[in-house]
């Protein structure tokens, strides 16, 4: 679960990015004191996370490497990180190069709710920050960025029973900010 100084949707999607920035820098995912810092920019603006253009060209660096298991192929297929079924559009920032094996493990399952709460912190950076930002804009077109009652997020989603799973049941976690996209009318109100 995130600190209790991370109350809604916007600020939960920066923590999970201030975490990717943390790794990045060389201090891990777990350096608190780094990713508290790194998120008080990211929230007041004084930084910005990365534009797509970059993650596209770190991508290209390794294009032969699977995005999610690291693995090198010689074929590999194109996944929609938040799934189509799910209301995820068919666009770069959506996309990313996976191998067969990683595509149907994953399936129609959401990002964090495929590796689930335990593992949240183990997705690739660019595939991560792809979400993220993704997310974020989706959550922007909705009106959501701002929301911190779970009580109003939990009628919109259907990951009650994955919260519930891992103990997670009204409590803001990145579940919270996926959960809601389950079709495409909430998506695209």
């Amino acid at each position: 679960m995130p600190p209790p100084a991370i109350k809604t949707i916007r600020q939960i999607i920066y923590y999970q990015y201030a975490k990717i920035i943390s790794a990045s820098s060389g201090f891990g995912k777990t350096n608190y004191g780094m990713i508290m810092s790194k998120w008080k920019q990211l929230v007041s603006g004084e930084i910005q996370w990365s534009t797509s253009v970059r993650e596209w060209l770190k991508e290209k660096e390794n294009s032969s490497q699977c995005i999610y298991c690291g693995d090198e192929k010689t074929s590999l297929t194109v996944e929609h990180i938040l799934p189509r079924h799910c209301g995820g559009e068919d666009i770069p920032d959506n996309v990313v190069m996976v191998c067969k094996h990683c595509n149907s493990t994953k399936g129609k399952k959401r990002l964090y709710e495929w590796r689930g709460l335990n593992d949240k912190d183990t997705h690739h950076r660019i595939a991560e920050g792809k979400y993220l930002k993704y997310l974020y804009a989706l959550h922007e077109r909705n009106g959501t960025l701002d929301e911190s009652n779970v009580t109003n997020l939990c009628p919109k989603c259907n990951m009650q029973k994955r919260c519930e799973q891992d103990n997670s049941v009204e409590k803001l976690s990145v579940y919270c900010i996926e959960g809601c996209f389950f079709n495409r009318n909430f998506q695209h109100n």
